[in-house]
């Protein structure tokens, strides 16, 4: 019986969900992120979160699928009121991580839960600062091909650690899924973590 639906392809989330062992399977689902002119970035995060949650529990009866609750996750940079997607190439990550360079900016990931009429969002707002990074440095940092898919241009659970020298709020959130925050979400809906096979088996 499945447990939870992941909308997402993220191997992080993955990776973050198994570590507090909620049994799930993976979904995928398309939506379009484009920021609305009069959304700030909490409502922007908030927003995609929701919709990738609810396609994917649309999605469940098309494929014929056992009914579950569906998780859906979104994540951005925010630096002065704007918002920093994946970088589109080398100039533009290197352009990133300069104005990230020695300020400190806010990430916003938030998790939503779809099951039936039932629709829940919780958003984890984590305060990171850098230290001065230099255009070389930036520059070396994508050349590890880890910025390329990170909003921001950069990855704290990677190589782009060195950078952070301040962290106010949930880590794992800033990877992509506030632990502490989904693992209340699930328990509205009776989803269980620590669901380890070796725990099963004692």
């Amino acid at each position: 019986m499945t447990q939870l639906y992941l909308a997402s392809q993220s191997p992080r989330r993955r990776e973050l969900l198994s570590q507090i062992g909620v049994q799930y399977r993976v979904l995928d689902v398309a939506v379009e992120e484009q920021m609305q002119s009069d959304e700030t970035p909490q409502d922007y995060v908030s927003r995609l979160a929701l919709e990738k949650s609810q396609a994917g529990w649309l999605s469940l009866s098309v494929q014929g699928l056992e009914a579950a609750p569906v998780l859906g996750a979104d994540t951005i940079v925010e630096l002065d009121g704007q918002v920093l997607e994946k970088p589109a190439n080398e100039d533009h990550a290197v352009q990133m991580l300069l104005s990230l360079s020695g300020r400190v900016h806010r990430v916003f990931t938030a998790v939503a839960l779809t099951y039936k009429q039932h629709q829940q969002l919780v958003v984890a707002v984590t305060e990171v600062g850098f230290a001065e990074i230099s255009e070389a440095q930036a520059r070396r940092y994508w050349a590890t091909g880890e910025p390329k898919d990170k909003a921001g241009g950069y990855g704290i659970q990677g190589a782009g650690a060195v950078f952070v020298n301040h962290l106010s709020g949930s880590y794992s959130g800033v990877v992509g899924l506030p632990l502490f925050e989904t693992q209340n979400l699930l328990k509205q809906f009776d989803v269980g973590v620590w669901q380890f096979e070796s725990i099963a088996e004692t």
